[in-house]
């Protein structure tokens, strides 16, 4: 039989590194062994009680049915009018297109704009999937390098990066893998200097309530129209509101971009789950209630990071900096590379089989030297992985096999 013909859109296609961790993980499970899982960035917290109510009161309207592929208009209204009171946000609702997600509400951006050969602007260290998008579009991907500056993206960073092919550029803050937040100046500035070269910004803010004070929350819907033509914000409910299995999210950008991003899922999903969306729907009209759902949910992510980050720089050869968001601790393993540990990928197969600690090699967030340990676990599980971590690195050089 011959090999299937795999399109080269999806041939050139790297898997997602996160998930195979996560795979590596659960086979270790499957053979009885006790397994630290601090791979896969999913809140293990429950879904908040009364959006499954919302949820269930759909059902019980009997909201089964097609929907608008931009969603229903009271999803779209209702993104809307939070962001109009949180952020002082001013776009209509038919800017916002409803998506099975925030990775879906960033292919449809990204696959309505870019074409073949054209230049797309990833800061490095970036999110797995933005490269792969690239790769789907046929685009050229253009990595900007942020180690200097702290992994923070800036304008100057960004203006120098620019050419002729550029045409667009993606931004994720609160960021993963590093947890760090652009401030809301730069991110003005950033827009400006796209929108005077006609290059168009993706902002992925799935983590846009996770900033830890003093960091900011700020989001790019709430820019002025002439910049935030430029842009389109891809959101998402599944961190948020820790509700990754519910696939849902959504797109707020231009009235013409979100026109073709409509006309795309039109083919491709038709339209998120619709009572789904009304349950979203309720929920971004009850904002006091979601807010302190996401208040509760940040408060202990912050508990874990002040105890995690000391007790992981704790850990010969770990250097760590302070996250400002998020919910990942993004470690610098360089200095332990050598004759023992090539890689980083080294480093986590080695802790994966002598202590059982499951992480997210930094190679495939393009950072080979970093690890990417994700704290959304209980903090019993944090506590255990760090003292594993030490038992088997806390030793002399010669100890380490």
């Amino acid at each position: 039989m011959n090999s299937f013909p795999v399109s080269e859109n999806v041939a050139n296609m790297h898997a997602s590194s996160t998930l195979k961790a996560a795979q590596a993980a659960a086979a270790l499970r499957d053979q009885g062994v006790d397994v630290i899982d601090l791979t896969v960035g999913e809140p293990d917290f429950d879904t908040p009680e009364f959006i499954k109510e919302y949820a269930r009161e759909g059902l019980a309207k009997g909201l089964t049915k097609y929907t608008s592929s931009a969603g229903m208009k009271t999803f779209q209204e209702s993104i809307a009018e939070f962001y109009s009171n949180r952020f002082a946000a001013d776009f209509a609702p038919s800017e916002v297109v409803a998506s099975c997600g925030g990775k879906q509400a960033l292919f449809n951006a990204a696959c309505t704009i870019l074409n073949p050969d054209n230049e797309l602007l990833i800061p490095k260290p970036y999110w797995v999937t933005f490269p792969e998008i690239g790769t789907f579009c046929r685009a050229k991907n253009v990595f900007i390098e942020t180690e200097d500056t702290d992994f923070v993206l800036t304008a100057k960073q960004v203006k120098e990066s620019i050419t002729d092919k550029t045409k667009l550029l993606i931004i994720n803050s609160p960021n993963n893998p590093t947890g760090r937040v652009i401030p809301h100046t730069e991110m003005r500035k950033i827009v400006e200097i796209c929108a005077e070269r006609n290059v168009y910004v993706l902002t992925d803010e799935c983590y846009l309530f996770f900033a830890y004070p003093p960091a900011e929350v700020f989001s790019s819907a709430s820019l002025p129209k002439e910049l935030r033509d430029y842009v389109c914000v891809a959101g998402s409910f599944s961190k948020t509101y820790a509700m990754t299995g519910w696939r849902i999210g959504y797109t707020i950008a231009n009235e013409e971009w979100s026109r073709a991003m409509v006309k795309l899922q039109s083919h491709s999903a038709t339209h998120p789950t619709s009572f789904v969306q009304y349950a979203c729907a309720k929920a971004m009209q009850n904002a006091d209630e979601s807010l302190k759902a996401v208040g509760t949910m940040l408060t202990e992510y912050e508990r874990r990071k002040n105890m995690l980050i000391p007790a992981l720089n704790e850990i010969n050869g770990f250097k760590c900096s302070v996250p400002e968001g998020a919910f990942y601790a993004f470690v610098d393993v360089r200095e332990m590379l050598g004759d023992k540990f090539k890689t980083s990928a080294d480093v986590a197969e080695f802790m994966l089989r002598v202590a059982h600690v499951v992480v997210t090699d930094g190679a495939g967030f393009g950072a080979d030297g970093f690890l990417r340990i994700s704290y959304a676990t209980s903090m019993e599980n944090l506590e255990n992985a760090v003292d594993g971590l030490k038992s088997i690195f806390n030793k002399t050089s010669t100890q380490i096999v």
